[in-house]
């Protein structure tokens, strides 16, 4: 299948309509501008990446099913965002219902985007790396009421009036939920920070054998082998 690219001053709207006429394919450009925030939305809700990922799916196949029904007074991006919302709830709730006759519950899987700076050093990179993995954790160990709001607000970075449509909630609901939630992680990373507190600033082996050689090198250099 051939990708598409979609031109930059295409808009969702124009998008919606060419494939309401008959340009099916176009429905991939609306996917790949949209698939961050369905999968952080969807994994907000579900807390497993694959379980996500299958959400997302079926979000999309019922979005292009039913596009006929959407208004164009309304952002795209919004009602994609309720459509996988309701997809993510209706399996979590079959989750639910399954774990309460099995009492095995889900499990949390790794969501994040790793946090990594441009060109980083293998140490910074590990560094960064699980600083996502404590984040991640804070924000799974949310409750699912806060959770989603959480990831859609501060993570995907949506104002207070796009999640509110998203999540089908009051605009003041979403700023108690977000203060709250806030509140939680904070916790959460200090309890976790102070507990790794001890092994901050390491000097690790390679920077040890890095220096060693340098200092090595440099006194040879200023007293050379007679």
């Amino acid at each position: 299948m051939e990708t598409l690219i979609a031109p930059a001053s295409l808009s969702d709207a124009d998008v919606v309509a060419r494939v309401r006429a008959g340009e099916t394919a176009l429905f991939e450009i609306l996917m790949r501008r949209h698939n961050q925030r369905l999968y952080r939305v969807a994994r907000a809700m579900l807390k497993d990446e694959m379980e996500a990922e299958d959400a997302m799916q079926q979000a999309y196949v019922n979005a292009f099913v039913h596009l006929d029904q959407f208004e164009e007074r309304a952002q795209f991006s919004t009602w994609l965002t309720r459509i996988a919302v309701h997809e993510a709830l209706a399996r979590r709730r079959r989750t639910n219902a399954h774990a309460s006759l099995t009492t095995n519950g889900d499990e949390p899987g790794d969501f994040m985007e790793t946090l990594v700076a441009p060109q980083p050093d293998p140490e910074r990179q590990a560094y960064a790396t699980e600083l996502g993995r404590v984040l991640e954790s804070a924000v799974d160990a949310l409750p699912n009421a806060y959770r989603a709001v959480f990831m859609l607000r501060e993570i995907e970075g949506l104002s207070t009036a796009e999640t509110a449509a998203g999540l089908d909630l009051g605009e003041e609901a979403v700023k108690t939920r977000l203060h709250r939630a806030r509140a939680m992680v904070r916790r959460s990373l200090t309890d976790r920070l102070g507990a790794a507190a001890s092994s901050a600033f390491q000097f690790h082996a390679d920077r040890c054998d890095r220096v060693v050689q340098a200092v090595l090198t440099e006194i040879r250099r200023q007293n050379p082998a007679p």
